[in-house]
């Protein structure tokens, strides 16, 4: 989803936030292939991925890259972890 605000464009994308250990959190972007970030606390790891996420975008734009725009929500959507035997 994007709007326009005072000018600038506004993007909003679903982040993963996961705790990592000893302590901190990493943050990935599932519409953003390779826009991977972390920080010490869930505020800190939101603003480095805020920032990446711009970075990227910019990124994208200047090489002329069309700029994915992740659909609303729908109320349908369920995220859920099933698990997968394979093979050793």
């Amino acid at each position: 989803m994007s709007r326009n605000v005072s000018g600038e464009q506004v993007y909003t994308y679903t982040v993963e936030l996961i705790p990592t250990e000893p302590d901190g959190y990493s943050v990935h972007v599932p519409a953003l292939p390779g826009v991977v970030t972390s920080g010490g606390t869930a505020e800190e790891a939101l603003a480095m991925a805020r920032e990446a996420i711009a970075l990227h975008l910019e990124g994208l734009r200047e090489d002329g890259m069309e700029i994915p725009v992740e659909p609303p929500p729908t109320g349908r959507r369920r995220i859920m972890r099933i698990p997968v035997q394979v093979a050793a």
